[in-house]
């Protein structure tokens, strides 16, 4: 898992040509203004999925992980707290679906607070919860989900 501001976005780009690419997208991009909607940036290889949800109290989060999909996940506005465990350390939930790429999980973990600006990489060791609530008091949050192939 990296957790680091947009402004830093290039010291990662030595992790591959894709995730440069979603980092790029984020940084070219007014992502506060783009249509909710799923936007290719090389067709099924890296794609956008922008989303407007309200954040959940932290207890109503599944641990969650995917295989085929790193995820690049930027706070465009907002902020919400995410958690992260090594899949290793928890226990399967729901068995991995192909088709859809996630597998659930129970367990325990650490949580970050993402604000607006900053952004979330997870690679697919790294199991996490999106879109808690800081404080537990429900906010809007405008995320950027980028879905980098693996």
């Amino acid at each position: 898992m990296i957790i680091d501001t947009l402004d830093n976005a290039t010291q990662y780009f030595g992790l591959g040509e894709r995730i440069a690419s979603a980092l790029q997208y984020l940084q070219d991009n007014d992502c506060t203004k783009l249509a909710v909607e799923k936007i290719p940036i090389h067709g099924d290889q890296v794609y956008v999925l922008v989303q407007d949800n309200t954040t959940k109290p932290r207890e109503q989060g599944v641990w969650e992980a995917h295989r085929k999909y790193i995820d690049v996940q930027y706070v465009a506005f907002g902020v919400e707290e995410m958690g992260y465990a090594n899949i290793k350390t928890l226990t399967v939930k729901k068995s991995y679906d192909e088709k859809d790429d996630y597998e659930l999980f129970d367990g325990v973990g650490s949580f970050v607070t993402v604000p607006a600006g900053s952004f979330t990489i997870f690679f697919p060791e790294d199991g996490h919860i999106p879109g808690s609530a800081v404080d537990d008091k429900p906010a809007a949050v405008r995320k950027i989900v980028v879905k980098v192939a693996v």
